[in-house]
């Protein structure tokens, strides 16, 4: 008896130790260096590594955009653009990415991922939004305007951020809910390099926010320029929350009926 007991023991720590060493889903983080991002690279990458481990997700770094022809992306909860956008890839990775989120795949887009050239109509669609341009970095206010939203849940009421405040133009959709914005009050949206012209987006000014679209789960955040970001924890959390949600579908409120977006 005391052997079988002995052999029961052993199965049930066993199993303990397999479940919890089990990844919660995987995704794939596409990172391409280039030229106004390229040192935000390694310090995200390890911050991710950091991530996964902490949050026991399955984690596929990439700098390559072939990555995104394998046809095997069904295997990723979500996909991940940090600092680049739908502009690196060729027809065929293109044509792929959009049959993954057609095929239920989800998206998480970072900073630069947000900043769409009007190269890839499609890719504008899934961003939900077209960049215009940004001024320089500077200090401003953000405020959380959905306390609903995994990005959200740890963050204050009013939080002073450093990063670029990018513009853009209307709303692609309606459906567009918005989570953080940034007050132009806190910063100069007119302060911007000779010959640039910024002028802002008014009392309305969003910065991070999530719809559904052709059957996947989307996440932006325009957060994320300089790489010592990428190792503050609160913005660390705010993108974690916003990759479990695009992963999982889980952890948000019911938005409103009526959308955020303006």
């Amino acid at each position: 008896m005391k052997i079988r007991y002995a052999l029961l023991s052993a199965s049930v720590l066993l199993a303990g130790l397999v479940a919890r060493a089990e990844d919660q889903f995987q995704i794939l983080v596409f990172a391409q260096p280039e030229k106004w991002h390229k040192d935000c690279v390694p310090v995200a990458r390890a911050s991710f590594a950091e991530l996964a481990k902490h949050h026991q997700f399955g984690l596929t770094w990439s700098e390559d955009p072939a990555t995104l022809a394998d046809a095997n992306l069904a295997r990723f909860a979500a996909t991940v653009f940090v600092n680049c956008t739908g502009e690196a890839l060729d027809e065929a990775q293109r044509a792929n990415f959009t049959a993954y989120i057609h095929g239920g795949g989800n998206f998480v887009a970072v900073h630069a991922a947000a900043a769409t050239l009007k190269g890839w109509p499609w890719y504008d669609q899934l961003i939900g939004r077209v960049f215009r341009i940004h001024p320089y970095v500077q200090t401003g206010v953000i405020h959380v305007v959905d306390r609903g939203f995994p990005a959200t849940f740890h963050l204050p009421d009013r939080w002073v951020w450093t990063d670029e405040w990018y513009e853009f133009e209307t709303p692609l959709s309606p459906n567009l809910h918005t989570v953080l914005t940034v007050d132009e009050a806190t910063y100069e949206p007119h302060k911007i390099w000779p010959g640039g012209k910024a002028e802002g987006m008014g009392a309305d000014h969003p910065i991070a926010w999530y719809h559904h679209f052709e059957g996947g789960r989307v996440f932006v955040t325009t957060l994320g320029h300089m790489p010592s970001l990428y190792t503050d924890a609160r913005y660390l959390d705010h993108l974690y929350g916003g990759i479990y949600w695009a992963a999982t579908g889980r952890g948000a409120e019911a938005p409103d009926a009526k959308s955020t977006a303006k």
